[in-house]
Formats: structure tokens, C-alpha cells, sequence
């Protein structure tokens, strides 16, 4: 079953949530990219969700690979 969006909403105000106030790690949020604690701020990853460790990685591969291409 999917979560309800007033869920998800309420998983992102709760402060139990964000570890020191910056990292979101929730177990039941199976989203990889929730949105920051300020929603128009963008997204954060979710340190709970294993795959969030692998979208990630590939992003800092991705940053760092266009770095050195335009060299």
C-alpha cells in the first residue's frame, strides 16, 4: 500500500526524522529523494533507503566525471 501524501507530509515536519536537523533518515519513507525540510528548497536523500546511497554515489561519479570532461 502507498502512503498517503498528508502521510508523507507529515513524515517530512517530523523532527525525529532529521538527524541534527539536516540528515532525513525515515524507514518507512521508501522514497529515494523526499523533499527538504523547506519543500521549495529542493530534495535531500533519504539515509534510511539503501538505494539512496547508490543514487548518491552515481551523482558524485556524474559531478565529477563532467569536471574533468571539460577540462
Amino acid at each position: 500500500m502507498k502512503p498517503r501524501k498528508e502521510l508523507k507530509e507529515i513524515w517530512r515536519q517530523d523532527p525525529d526524522n532529521w538527524k541534527f536537523g539536516l540528515f532525513y533518515f525515515n524507514r518507512q519513507d521508501k522514497r529515494i529523494l523526499p523533499p527538504k525540510r523547506n519543500k521549495y528548497l529542493g530534495w535531500t536523500i533519504n539515509f534510511a533507503n539503501p538505494k539512496s546511497y547508490i543514487a548518491f554515489i552515481l551523482l558524485v561519479i556524474t559531478i565529477i566525471g563532467i569536471k574533468y570532461l571539460k577540462r
